[in-house]
């Protein structure tokens, strides 16, 4: 049977369980006995140096790479690709999913499609536009209870790229923007 390459995005806001579905999904090709290379961004290191973590405690072996460069040069000879914090990679990432998908590699890329200010966030909605799968995942808002899809900043942000959780809470679009009421326009 041959395999066809394609690109999978697993995405939503922070709390939405990305990492832990883009890890269940790795597990399987594992078991379909698939050659798997997991990559994170470098800058993550919140649950492990390298390893990608979940916010369940779960943990799954990985390599990690702070550039596309970097990352495309720790792919060989591969069955699937899981890419994690996707959203901290250079644009140049769509490309290089593309041309792995193109060359018969399946591609699963997990990361955040907005950032705290609900604005696009590095190439996951590039991504998203290609790509054969997309899972756009929810999580609790911790004010109300309903389906959150925004990663809210409880403090003051000084950059679009803050990695950590402490400082994030999911929220719902109602309460986001109660919590932004001083930044959205009416």
């Amino acid at each position: 049977m041959t395999f066809h390459g394609r690109i999978e995005v697993i995405t939503g806001c922070m709390f939405s369980g990305k990492s832990e579905e883009l890890v269940r999904r790795l597990r399987r090709a594992q078991i379909a006995r698939k050659r798997v290379l997991a990559i994170k961004h470098s800058s993550d290191d919140r649950y492990d140096v390298t390893d990608i973590g979940c916010h369940t405690g779960d943990k799954f072996k990985a390599v990690t790479a702070a550039d596309v460069p970097e990352l495309a040069a720790l792919i060989q000879d591969v069955d699937v690709v899981g890419i994690d914090e996707g959203q901290f990679f250079h644009p140049g990432l769509v490309e290089l999913c593309e041309e792995l998908a193109n060359n018969g590699v399946r591609v699963i890329v997990a990361g955040l499609d907005q950032d705290s200010n609900a604005e696009p966030f590095g190439p996951i909605p590039a991504l998203m536009v290609i790509a054969e799968d997309v899972t756009k995942l929810t999580a609790v808002c911790v004010q109300c209870g309903a389906p959150a899809t925004r990663s809210y900043h409880k403090g003051r942000k000084t950059d679009q790229v803050e990695v950590g959780a402490n400082q994030y809470e999911a929220r719902c679009r109602h309460c986001w923007q109660g919590g932004m009421s001083g930044f959205l326009p009416g």
